[in-house]
């Protein structure tokens, strides 16, 4: 995990990332569950994979809404209930340098260093899990990560079960309000980016908030607002794999099912 400590003569300020649409084109969570299986550590069934490849292609076609959400997590718990938590760790490392880390616009990568070089904190702050979040955390030099918490037992098993919330909307607001509380950071001083309106509560949170590859509402209220709009997707046309599209998704999914059914 990336440490946040020790704070005492730490940064005052801090960056917030989103990450799915933010940081990379596409579903993180899709990506892992792409990884897991290309790597053979986790044989998935058919009607998973479907599921899971549905899901994606929702969330690519119609945005992050709460159902496609609550539906794409549950997806993500029913892949890895019954898995050791340090088992995924050590995956994540791998299919975070494979498959996500290169999948990260240039350009985020150009501010995340830029906030570090002024001497903030930068946090990636996602609904993804807090495993892989971290992992991703410390590829790309930030200070830690926010993510979504998966219950563990006390064999350190995943229940397929979540004790908290997915970190979404308020909820992930309240995360970084949290997080800044626990590290004496001055969030009006601190600078918030996202693609998705669902993240306004952590947007209005901050004093620098940023728009990045804007859906339609968000836009238009960066614009009423004069927030600054950072647009990357125009920047990744040569990603010769990747789920910038629902139907990239799907088909993703459905090769991977047809895989699965190949082997059986």
């Amino acid at each position: 995990m990336s440490t946040d400590a020790p704070w005492d003569s730490g940064p005052s300020r801090a960056a917030f990332f989103d990450l799915d649409k933010t940081l990379i084109p596409g579903s993180s969570l899709f990506l892992l569950a792409r990884g897991l299986h290309a790597s053979d550590n986790i044989k998935f069934r058919l009607i998973d994979i479907m599921r899971f490849g549905w899901g994606q292609a929702a969330f690519r076609l119609r945005g992050e809404s709460d159902k496609d959400l609550g539906r794409s997590q549950r997806s993500g718990l029913n892949l890895v209930s019954g898995r050791r938590q340090d088992e995924l760790r050590t995956w994540c490392v791998d299919i975070a340098r494979e498959w996500i880390v290169p999948r990260v616009y240039e350009g985020m990568v150009e501010v995340i260093e830029e906030h570090k070089s002024k001497g903030d904190a930068t946090f990636l702050v996602t609904a993804a899990p807090t495993e892989l979040a971290e992992t991703l955390a410390d590829e790309l030099g930030m200070s830690g990560a926010i993510g979504t918490a998966a219950e563990v037992d006390d064999e350190g098993v995943y229940t397929g079960n979540l004790p908290g919330p997915v970190l979404h909307g308020e909820d992930k607001a309240a995360a970084v309000a949290k997080r800044a509380d626990e590290l004496g950071l001055s969030l009006a001083e601190s600078s918030a980016y996202t693609d998705s309106v669902n993240d306004l509560p952590m947007l209005e949170l901050v004093g620098h908030p940023h728009a990045v590859n804007p859906a339609r509402q968000l836009k238009r209220l960066a614009d009423e607002r004069g927030w600054p709009i950072k647009e990357m997707r125009t920047s990744r046309k040569g990603l010769v794999i990747s789920i910038g599209t629902g139907a990239a998704a799907l088909a993703g999914a459905t090769a991977l099912a047809m895989r699965q059914r190949h082997r059986r």
